[in-house]
């Protein structure tokens, strides 16, 4: 149980510093108030853990042998893949991600995130930030590598203590980006965050080889 809880931990930490969900908190609690941006932002990743936890889980109904190598092969594979990415990287890599972060949020506003809900939310702005956010983020989200790892994690430990770590490391990445977001994002190196999350991967691969 503790491993579950370390290794979800520390994955999506490294994993989820710098990356675009992590650069659209930080654009958003910019312009909107903190605490709504933040409770947007982690409602929408903990929801996404819970769905990936769930995956996993399903993926675990499968003979145990084949979960186990499967999620070994998974944590290697994706381990030289950052590796390979990173060394492959520019040194403008983060700028580039912000970029990106930055066209995402101006191509949505609360209007078009649900368009149902249009007079809704123009008649209440702090209910359609939250839901921009929110909407934002999970799509972001969906298929990223701190997805699959937490699919890959759930297959083969406590589904409990994955998804409170991964929780955890979210809301710790989440802080970062509202509170600390401006100092710290000209400070973070796509490239090395990329390189650091690689390492975990192998590390985490070869570990449950040896569990075995």
């Amino acid at each position: 149980m503790l491993q579950a809880f370390t290794a979800s931990l520390l994955l999506i930490t490294i994993s989820e510093l710098g990356d675009k969900t992590f650069f659209i908190a930080v654009i958003l609690s910019m312009r909107y108030n903190h605490r709504i941006v933040f409770s947007s932002v982690l409602a929408a990743l903990a929801l996404m853990t819970v769905l990936s936890v769930l995956l996993g889980q399903a993926v675990s109904l499968l003979p145990k042998v084949y979960t186990h190598y499967g999620a070994i092969a998974l944590f290697l594979i994706f381990g030289v893949k950052l590796i390979v990415d990173a060394v492959r990287m520019s040194p403008n890599s983060t700028e580039e991600v912000v970029k990106e972060a930055e066209e995402t949020v101006a191509g949505q506003t609360p209007q078009t995130s649900i368009p149902v809900f249009g007079k809704i939310l123009a008649r209440y702005p702090q209910i359609g930030v939250w839901v921009q956010a929110f909407v934002m983020t999970f799509l972001a989200e969906w298929g990223d590598r701190t997805q699959i790892s937490t699919i890959a994690l759930a297959a083969a430990n406590d589904p409990i203590f994955v998804t409170l770590g991964a929780i955890l490391g979210h809301g710790i990445c989440t802080v970062i980006a509202v509170i600390g977001g401006r100092l710290v994002a000209g400070r973070i190196s796509e490239r090395v965050i990329t390189g650091i999350g690689g390492v975990l991967f192998l590390v985490f691969g070869v570990t449950a080889f040896f569990q075995a």
